[in-house]
């Protein structure tokens, strides 16, 4: 079986901001400021994708920073599997 993918949460909306990207749920509401500066777009999170499909060109620490914050953003409800 294939592992499920990850998108952005229907109640939730992502934009970009000076320090990073700045999360919204609408469902509390709430917020999360997160200090990526330009490792990840907006955008990333409008499709369907696995948990280790990441931005070209990342350092295997880079790499491993964005997937525990992935993480963090499911376990907070930012982020669904599908």
């Amino acid at each position: 079986m294939a592992a499920a993918g990850i998108k952005l949460h229907p109640a939730c909306r992502v934009r970009r901001e000076r320090f990073g990207l700045l999360f919204y749920d609408s469902r509390g509401p709430r917020l999360l400021f997160a200090e990526t500066g330009s490792l990840l777009a907006p955008d990333y999170f409008e499709s369907v994708r696995s948990r280790q499909d990441l931005p070209e060109g990342l350092s295997a620490q880079q790499k491993k920073v964005l997937q525990n914050f992935i993480t963090k953003l499911l376990e907070r409800g930012f982020l669904r599997e599908q």
